[in-house]
């Protein structure tokens, strides 16, 4: 079963992947500089810092005395992310000696925001203005009902709780891998949608940003733009109002598709309107694994291959059945069965029993998710056993062939086969033949000539 990973890069694997203009560009923006420094590894911020008002280069022999003896691996992790991001530029002299130089641009702007403190291109609007601002717990609740209404949108259209008006750039990136459709039918989730619906949230989220900002470019939009623009964004304050005049007509487009994905959250007054920032703008800049922090879990599975998940939420509910045969749902309990049926199902539409038991693990209910293992040990090896059976047969296309008329067409039928590594099975009394579809042309051509 082939199997489609799926990459959820943070935003500085995108920035490192950017061309020298682009990047030098964004470098101009000093709260780029700042999101970009604040997202480096420890040690890299420390380089970074050290070298700031350095304006030769450094050599590669001082800058290990910076570090302790066992950090050496950190140390080359470090350099390694600096060049990366072309921060640092490496050269080597005559004697073969390295040095390097903080990018002057970086360093220059840098340097200006933690002196003078720069202040963003708009600040929140007066509390006279706007209406009354949404609390963080409300504003929180806001963020994920428009995740879950997004998820339950490539799931199914017609299982979303609400009405949903998705831009054309968001559904775009449904179809880039996630979603398929023939002529005259319905969407269908690819192997990499089942296995998208799985991920964490924050890998969700990083995987859908990387794709929104790859087909940019169809959209006319830079994506230098876009990247510092969202980059910026994460330096707002959540939950505090910011006037929509201040935005470029492009910026407006994508607050738009932002607040699709529920980054934000637009509102309307008698005379101006504004968005508000949530937790998920406010952490764009802050790496994967720093935002990946442990959330709240809701599924018991037991010995008996019965589980339980204590969630109101409907997206959960569907994602649970890509899995496992959902019996009932009450108001705050949903009750199913990890089955072999249910999880062959899940197999065969690019779903791996890795998946299905790190979903597990990491979504363990408070009261299991303390135990070792959180999910119990027969569970998790009857899923891989399951896998593994499911992995010893092979499909391959094939044509059978019989009443041949007579052995030495036979016979020389199988030897032309084999020749050509198409023969898979035979049975030379019966005389019949089964050779792969791949050649099946040739063979009948072959087949014309001996008559």
């Amino acid at each position: 079963m082939p199997q489609v990973r799926i990459i959820a890069k943070n935003f500085m694997d995108m920035v490192a992947s950017l061309p020298t203009m682009k990047l030098d560009k964004l470098y101009t923006n000093p709260f780029i500089c700042q999101a970009i420094l604040r997202s480096l590894p420890p040690l890299a911020k420390k380089y970074v810092l050290e070298m700031l008002y350095i304006d030769g280069p450094v050599s590669a022999k001082m800058l290990e005395e910076w570090v302790l003896t066992d950090g050496s691996s950190k140390h080359r992790v470090a350099v390694d992310r600096l060049i990366q991001l072309r921060i640092f530029s490496e050269t080597v002299d005559r004697k073969k000696e390295s040095s390097y130089k903080l990018n002057t641009t970086f360093q220059i702007n840098l340097r200006k925001h933690l002196t003078d403190r720069e202040v963003l291109p708009r600040e929140p609007m007066p509390p006279n203005i706007v209406a009354r601002l949404s609390s963080s717990e409300e504003l929180e609740a806001y963020a994920l009902g428009q995740w879950e209404c997004f998820l339950l949108q490539l799931i199914n259209s017609t299982q979303a709780e609400k009405p949903t008006n998705f831009s054309s750039s968001m559904m775009k990136i449904f179809q880039r891998g996630l979603l398929s459709q023939r002529d005259k039918e319905a969407p269908r989730l690819t192997e990499s949608g089942f296995q998208f619906l799985l991920m964490d949230t924050n890998a969700q989220l990083w995987y859908i940003i990387r794709e929104y900002i790859s087909n940019s470019e169809e959209r006319d939009i830079d994506s230098a733009d876009l990247i510092s623009f969202l980059l910026e964004l994460s330096f707002h304050i959540t939950g505090e109002a910011y006037n929509m005049n201040t935005l470029t007509e492009i910026e407006r487009h994508m607050i738009k598709d932002l607040a699709d994905l529920g980054l934000v959250k637009l509102q309307q007054g008698r005379k101006e309107s504004w968005f508000i920032p949530t937790k998920l703008a406010t952490n764009l800049s802050v790496s994967l694994t720093d935002s990946s922090s442990r959330k709240q879990g809701f599924v018991v599975v037991e010995t008996n291959f019965r589980m339980y998940a204590y969630s109101t939420s409907k997206l959960h509910c569907e994602i649970l059945r890509l899995f496992s045969r959902v019996e009932y749902q009450l108001p705050n309990l949903i009750v199913g069965a990890i089955t072999k049926e249910s999880l062959y199902n899940a197999f065969e539409n690019g779903i791996t029993a890795e998946q299905i038991i790190s979903f597990l693990q990491q979504n363990a209910h408070p009261r299991v998710a303390e135990r070792i293992p959180t999910v119990p040990e027969n569970v998790t090896d009857q899923i891989r056993l399951w896998e593994s059976d499911l992995n010893r047969v092979e499909m391959t296309p094939a044509h059978f062939y019989d009443e041949f008329p007579s052995r030495d067409v036979f016979e020389a039928a199988c030897d032309f086969a084999r020749e050509w590594s198409g023969l898979l099975w035979e049975d030379s009394k019966k005389m019949r033949m089964v050779v792969k579809a791949e050649i099946h042309m040739q063979m009948r051509e072959f087949l014309r000539g001996q008559k």
